[in-house]
């Protein structure tokens, strides 16, 4: 597993305010040989997520660089880190700030065939993601809510866990974004207020666009989806996974995830 910190092989500084505070932004990408699948939707968005945060801006060449050389051969996941860096105690950002780059390379996960074709089973989580727009949609380091949700159950059998926000409302999953078809439309729930927009989400609207289908972006409650006629989750890493299950219902199969799979194949 190679980690690059600033592009040498070393350690973290303890004092970093990524790890002191969360201050920073991540990017999990698949990867095969050196190059990251859609690239340029990722460094796009922790650009914006630098943007927001009052970060600095970070170069993009290097931070392909720094892929390429995390994962240089075969298929692979790079999870790229970009944090303020090192500081001292207290919250206030300190005025020069120095950032911190980490790419590191690991094996490709080896997921079981069936999450593409049978399907997935999905359950509801206790932990609610809290609203905050300034925050919305980016991937910064702070995933606590993440973390305690799916620490929530040990069944090997459910794949992944639904996360409403403190409204009642279906936002993502611990870690992909979700498609239902309800009412003959393709819903993806709005994440505006919380959530984190997934690169994969934006590839699936992309796809689906190619194809003249809309795919509507609007608040999401828990009993539309016990009647949705489909419903798939999606990340940068699993493409789409059909889901078969969600909290023990039965899920009717349907061709999108399929569909969106197979051309997701084409883009490596």
């Amino acid at each position: 597993m190679p980690i690059l910190v600033n592009g040498r092989a070393g350690r973290l500084d303890p004092l970093d305010r990524g790890l002191q505070y969360g201050d920073g932004l991540f990017e999990t990408m698949a990867v095969r040989d050196g190059r990251a699948r859609f690239a340029e939707w990722h460094l796009a968005r922790l650009t914006e997520g630098a943007r927001r945060l009052a970060l600095p801006l970070p170069d993009q060449e290097m931070l392909l660089g720094q892929i390429a050389a995390a994962w240089p051969g075969g298929r692979g996941v790079v999870k790229l880190i970009w944090t303020r860096g090192a500081a001292g105690r207290g919250y206030r950002p300190p005025a020069n700030v120095e950032p911190t780059c980490i790419a590191a390379g690991f094996e490709w996960p080896a997921w079981p065939e069936s999450a593409w074709s049978a399907g997935v089973r999905l359950r509801f989580c206790r932990t609610r993601l809290g609203r905050n727009p300034v925050l919305a949609g980016i991937k910064h380091l702070n995933r606590l809510e993440q973390v305690l949700a799916r620490a929530e159950w040990d069944d090997e059998r459910i794949a992944e866990g639904l996360m409403l926000d403190d409204r009642g409302q279906v936002i993502s999953g611990t870690q992909s974004n979700l498609f239902a078809v309800s009412a003959g439309q393709i819903v993806t729930p709005a994440l505006d207020q919380c959530g984190v927009a997934g690169i994969m989400r934006r590839a699936f609207c992309a796809w689906a666009a190619l194809h003249a289908t809309t795919v509507v972006e609007r608040s999401l409650r828990p009993r539309e989806l016990e009647t949705a006629t489909e419903i798939f989750v999606t990340n940068a890493l699993i493409g789409a996974w059909p889901v078969r299950e969600l909290a023990g219902r039965e899920v009717p199969a349907g061709p999108h995830a399929a569909k969106f799979n197979s051309w997701l194949a084409t883009q490596e």
